[in-house]
């Protein structure tokens, strides 16, 4: 198992740092916490980026992407993740990557010119209206919207909530029930909604842990009332909805594993400066205390396992495909996510009550990525589906709900 990386990965990667450290770092307290007067700082800098070509590492050349392999694109990500702002900088945040894939995958040319292009361009922005507050998430086939044929339209009413970058997005790819009667797995389809459409209601910014949020640092309550798009906004085949996710999910896992992984780093690095620096006395170091060398040297060791364990799952990704990584997404999802809190926890500790000011990261951070161990599939679901895989050699076959 090897996990080198080339000369001109490694070029990409130091050139990503040092932006983000140098140019990214300064600006992400003011526009986390206030990004509409961010806009114009953040839009210079994606400019910047886009200069430098390393804007949309994700997508193919010819598109304007950087036209990175899985696993390389993964190494960058645990760059850019360092900052709340970094990947939204570079062209390839959540949710617009995964819409940007699933769009190239399963798009009609005449999606990709109206629709793709322009996000991967940086010129739009997007959502993906999946959660709903009425039924739960850890059963993704139990959806209550409906999307029903009236002619040559789909007619879509429901009710969806955390849908993340609503605010400010041109189109939500929603996902509906359109065959009710289908097995559950083939009862729902991807529609492409213009957020302009009439009865796409946005109803509120949900408050995260005290936090509302804005623009594209947000998540959404949306409403659709009678919202009427042509059958031609479909994503894929009728009732193919699910198999488009779970091309969508597999993959963005990963990205969501790779950047919690940056995460962990920062706060390492946060905590080492200040067990470093912080003087708990005259002339003795806070990093002089036993409890604090052992919060580090935990944290170090538990970052380096949850490191190797998502490389050698990004490896078989690239080799075997999503399906044939499965069981090691779902475990590098919970592993890595709990790995993450347990980190930002020590470093806020550390860092006492600057740690839940905002004057560093930390706080944002802990209040943002506690839901790591919740979207894309609760710890508890994870863990679930790994044990039905790894019974079943040995004759335990269990339900799809671990029963």
């Amino acid at each position: 198992m090897g996990f080198d990386v080339s000369d001109d990965l490694q070029n990409i990667l130091d050139k990503a740092r040092a932006f983000v450290e140098g140019s990214i770092y300064p600006v992400e307290q003011e526009a986390i916490h206030d990004w509409n007067t961010s806009a114009g700082k953040l839009a210079e800098l994606r400019a910047e980026v886009k200069r430098m070509g390393m804007w949309a590492p994700q997508m193919p050349r010819d598109m304007g992407g950087m036209g990175l392999s899985f696993l390389d694109h993964a190494r960058l990500v645990e760059v850019l993740g360092q900052s709340p702002l970094g990947l939204y900088v570079f062209g390839c945040p959540a949710p617009d990557a995964g819409n940007m894939e699933i769009l190239h995958k399963f798009g009609t040319h005449e999606q990709h010119d109206r629709w793709l292009q322009p996000l991967v361009n940086g010129d739009i922005r997007s959502c993906f209206s999946m959660t709903e507050p009425d039924h739960a998430g850890s059963n993704p086939t139990w959806l209550g919207t409906t999307a029903v044929r009236d002619g040559d339209d789909y007619v879509i009413n429901g009710h969806k909530w955390f849908t993340t970058s609503a605010d400010g997005a041109t189109f939500a790819i929603v996902m509906a029930v359109t065959n009710p009667d289908a097995p559950p797995h083939l009862r729902a389809s991807q529609i492409i909604v213009p957020t302009s459409t009439p009865g796409f209601v946005h109803v509120r910014r949900i408050s995260v842990m005290g936090e509302e949020g804005a623009g594209w640092s947000s998540h959404s309550e949306l409403k659709y009332e009678n919202v009427r798009v042509p059958i031609s906004n479909r994503l894929g085949a009728e009732g193919a909805g699910f198999m488009i996710a779970q091309e969508r999910l597999g993959p963005g896992r990963i990205h969501h594993c790779m950047r919690f992984l940056a995460i962990s780093q920062r706060a390492l690095d946060l905590m080492c400066q200040r067990a470093a620096t912080r003087m708990v006395s005259p002339g003795k170091a806070l990093g002089t205390k036993q409890a604090v060398q052992l919060m580090i040297a935990e944290s170090r060791a538990e970052l380096d396992a949850a490191r190797l364990y998502v490389y050698d799952t990004a490896e078989k990704i690239d080799r075997h495909g999503a399906n044939g990584a499965r069981v090691e997404i779902s475990c590098v999802k919970f592993f890595v996510a709990n790995t993450m809190q347990r980190i930002l926890d020590r470093a806020i500790q550390v860092h006492g009550a600057l740690g839940m000011t905002d004057d560093t990261p930390l706080a944002w951070f802990f209040r943002h990525e506690r839901a790591g161990r919740i979207f894309d599939g609760a710890d508890e679901v994870h863990k679930t589906s790994v044990a039905r895989q790894l019974l079943k050699p040995y004759g335990l076959e269990l339900g799809s709900q671990g029963k």
